[in-house]
């Protein structure tokens, strides 16, 4: 007689609801500095531990901005106050560390 393999349960896989039609079409943000830097730049969004979650953006020289999560900040607003912060990079020389602690 021939053995048969137990079924193990899994864990069970992890999912983002998807938002709904009406939801989605709310979701629009015009973010032109991003758009333009990534170009010939970059932005990075993750978690860094200990610091949290943060948004960094650079070009090929310079990181332009750091920038950490708030409470209660959605990602949409994180990623306005990056657009924000790479104006100010861009146009005024305004490099903005949310980071790094001030000496």
């Amino acid at each position: 007689m021939e053995r048969r393999r137990k079924t193990v349960p899994g864990k069970p896989g992890r999912r983002v609801a998807q938002p709904s039609s009406e939801a989605q079409d709310s979701i629009v943000l015009t973010l032109p500095n991003i758009a333009e830097l990534i170009q010939y730049g970059e932005i990075t969004v993750g978690n860094k531990y200990p610091i949290g979650e943060i948004a960094v953006a650079s070009d090929e020289n310079n990181c332009l901005a750091m920038l950490v999560r708030r409470d209660g900040e959605t990602l949409a607003q994180l990623l306005t106050r990056l657009d924000q912060a790479i104006a100010k990079a861009f146009n005024e020389d305004i490099y903005t560390d949310e980071i790094n602690p001030r000496s």
